[in-house]
């Protein structure tokens, strides 16, 4: 009689232990992250930062980066880190630049009439693709707008002029 009770608890332990197996292997299998697609920001981020504000690619599109250096300096100062190009830790985490190393700002400026900003640069601006001029838009932008608004910009080379633009983003 002794024996009895113990062979009857072995089954029904036995059943507990597959359904909680059951049971982990579920919730083991449904645990896991699903892949997705590309999940792409908004527009571009108005407003103060910490550091200089730059405008380099990143996988075929323009990313904002923001270096820690002294957040005061003046557009043309930025504008030649940006032609500078990308740090070293900023190539390694995939970022590019296609603005020209030689397209060292002269002066940016506003326009004769107030109605938007003149950068002038050491080099062409009529050959720069469309990624160089959008990073330099932007960049300015970034550096000179005041409380979200829009700045126009207009570049001079030493081959003409684009007409005045706006960044994209």
């Amino acid at each position: 009689m002794i024996g009895r009770p113990a062979a009857r608890r072995r089954p029904a332990a036995r059943s507990r232990a597959a359904v909680l197996l059951v049971l982990v292997t579920l919730l083991a299998a449904g645990c896991g992250v699903q892949p997705s697609g590309v999940i792409w920001g908004g527009p571009a981020v108005r407003g103060p930062a910490e550091g200089v504000s730059l405008y380099l690619v990143r996988n075929g599109t323009l990313a904002l980066v923001i270096r820690p250096v002294a957040p005061d300096l003046p557009p043309t100062e930025v504008l030649r880190l940006l032609a500078a190009g990308p740090t070293v830790h900023e190539r390694r985490e995939g970022f590019t630049s296609e603005v020209p190393a030689d397209a060292v700002p002269t002066e940016v400026a506003p326009s004769a009439d107030g109605a938007h900003l003149v950068v002038t640069l050491s080099s062409p601006v009529t050959t720069l693709s469309v990624h160089a001029v959008r990073q330099i838009l932007c960049t300015v932008d970034r550096a000179a707008a005041s409380a979200g608004q829009v700045v126009t910009v207009t570049l001079h080379g030493s081959d003409g002029h684009l007409s005045p633009q706006s960044c994209p983003n």
